[in-house]
């Protein structure tokens, strides 16, 4: 798992991923959390970007079938879409949390042809709920997801459960766990906080 090892340090290094076991965060879902991913960070380190392009070209080359267009999640998953779709040099659509509520009222933005496969690019994920929702209103639209690609996932209980009920695959270039064996390796992480960022996992 090189690249998971690799990945992570570099979110770490930018400070995309920042652990407080003595002051939790506050997700937007009102989630208490002693870590959080901020992966916005990682459109202004071109190196950073470039590697998780190799990331998602990675996990690509280990799928069943290739995609015929990469799909944004609105807002953050956008450029990391695009970085991708240009790489591969594939078509690039985007799905908005909502339809737009002028013009064409389009939820999807781009050319969309049903029966293309679609690989979902996200920047996160925590509980699944965003990813799914975009996955789903693409198969409304007659495209064949492949599944989500992400920068990182918390590894939540929940994500899993709900990616199972929505029957859809999700890989990410580095997780939780990476991220807590890096830092424990290093000598950053004492025992006992290890002990703390394992138990909220747990129990959500």
């Amino acid at each position: 798992m090189e690249m998971h090892d690799t990945m992570a340090r570099e979110l770490l290094d930018i400070k995309a991923i920042q652990i407080k076991t003595d002051d939790y965060f506050t997700w937007t879902s009102g989630i208490r959390s002693p870590i959080y991913c901020d992966n916005r960070l990682t459109m202004s380190y071109p190196d950073v970007r470039k590697q998780i392009v190799s990331g998602f070209t990675g996990i690509i080359d280990e799928m069943n079938e290739q995609p015929d267009v990469i799909a944004g999640c609105a807002t953050a998953g956008i450029p990391h879409a695009a970085w991708l779709a240009e790489e591969l040099d594939l078509p690039m659509v985007y799905v908005r949390s909502k339809p737009k509520k002028h013009g064409l009222e389009n939820r999807i933005e781009g050319h969309l042809h049903k029966g293309e496969r679609v690989l979902v690019v996200e920047d996160l994920i925590s509980t699944g709920g965003s990813s799914i929702e975009a996955a789903e209103a693409l198969r409304q639209a007659g495209a064949d997801v492949l599944g989500v690609a992400a920068i990182f996932t918390y590894g939540l209980k929940k994500a899993h459960q709900q990616f199972d009920e929505a029957n859809l695959d999700f890989w990410t270039v580095t997780d939780f766990d990476t991220v807590v064996q890096l830092l424990a390796n290093d000598g950053t992480l004492t025992d006992t906080e290890q002990n703390e960022l394992k138990e909220w996992r747990a129990h959500l």
